[in-house]
């Protein structure tokens, strides 16, 4: 019981500074400090020198053997891709645009494992958990987010030419090869692979670089919140919320415990990193291709506000 408080007091600690973050873009907009292209300006900061750092030093410093864990891959990832599909399913029978349903469907699986994933699961779960955290962190971060921008190049290319396989392939080809969010952690496996290590110059300046972009994003998605423009659709908004902190654990969880053989801390790493909120990762793709962010800003703050009681709920049942 100590251990669920401190935990419980933990979620609060690591929660309040997103909100802090966030209130400080939204007063500086409301106060005047920073102007109306404010936020753009600061997320083209964010993914075209932030996140692109953050997300080449994670993958260069991947130990590929020790990461490896197929169970839990396939608890997480397999828990990931239902959220995801399930959202791209629902909001196509809306009619909702590829390119716009792909974004929303990345907010419904996108949990937040950077921020408040790592800290959370060590504390709860103890330093053995850091493990399954930074696995989730790279298959969110890197592998769903690009998996995203493929969607989102294909659906951008489709409508631009008659659907023939080549021109297609090439076009979209082209389009993420110089995209930095995905270039980015491809060169950073990529160097991994050759086993090098990355100078220690060039390593504090990723460092600074990359430890930027959250909180950067955080302080744009409260600018962007505060000119109050766009679409917010509150019932789509609060299904893709459902789903990311209740569907998705959900089938994590029976993935993890009831198909899945793998030790329980693995298990319930993988619930507690699936019920986390969603992260600031869609707001910047939605930002990066100039789609309306507005559903998206949202669902990133009220994903985060309910789940101050979610996983607080997901801590008490894996502790019972």
């Amino acid at each position: 019981m100590r251990r669920l408080g401190e935990c419980m007091g933990l979620i609060f600690s690591v929660v309040l500074p997103i909100f802090g973050l966030i209130l400080a873009g939204f007063l500086c907009r409301k106060c005047g400090v920073l102007g109306p292209n404010a936020s753009s300006e600061l997320n083209r900061y964010v993914i075209y020198l932030a996140l692109p750092a953050l997300l080449f030093d994670v993958m260069a410093h991947s130990d590929w053997h020790s990461l490896l864990q197929p169970a839990f891959i396939g608890a997480y990832g397999l828990g990931t891709v239902v959220g995801f599909g399930v959202a791209f399913a629902v909001r196509r029978v809306q009619k909702r645009p590829w390119v716009d349903n792909s974004i929303d469907s990345l907010s419904a699986s996108y949990a937040n494992t950077g921020f408040i994933g790592i800290p959370l699961c060590s504390l709860a779960l103890g330093p053995a958990s850091l493990q399954p955290a930074i696995i989730a962190t790279i298959l969110t971060v890197c592998v769903l987010f690009a998996g995203t921008i493929v969607l989102i190049e294909i659906g951008q290319q489709r409508h631009t030419h008659d659907v023939q396989l080549w021109p297609l392939f090439r076009k979209v080809s082209v389009s993420l090869v110089r995209n930095p969010l995905l270039a980015s952690p491809v060169l950073g496996a990529l160097f991994a692979a050759t086993g090098l290590h990355v100078p220690a110059g060039a390593e504090q300046f990723l460092k600074l670089l990359g430890a930027s972009a959250s909180p950067c994003a955080l302080v744009g998605l409260g600018l962007f919140l505060a000119a109050g423009h766009g679409r917010r659709e509150p019932a789509a908004m609060l299904m893709l919320v459902a789903i990311k902190l209740v569907l998705q654990p959900l089938v994590t969880g029976w993935l993890a415990f009831k198909v899945f053989a793998m030790p329980p801390l693995w298990a319930e790493s993988a619930v507690l990193l699936a019920a986390l909120p969603t992260g600031t990762g869609p707001f910047m793709l939605a930002e990066y291709y100039r789609r309306d962010g507005a559903m998206i800003s949202n669902v990133i703050l009220i994903s985060t506000v309910i789940s101050l009681v979610t996983v607080s709920l997901c801590l008490v049942v894996l502790h019972q």
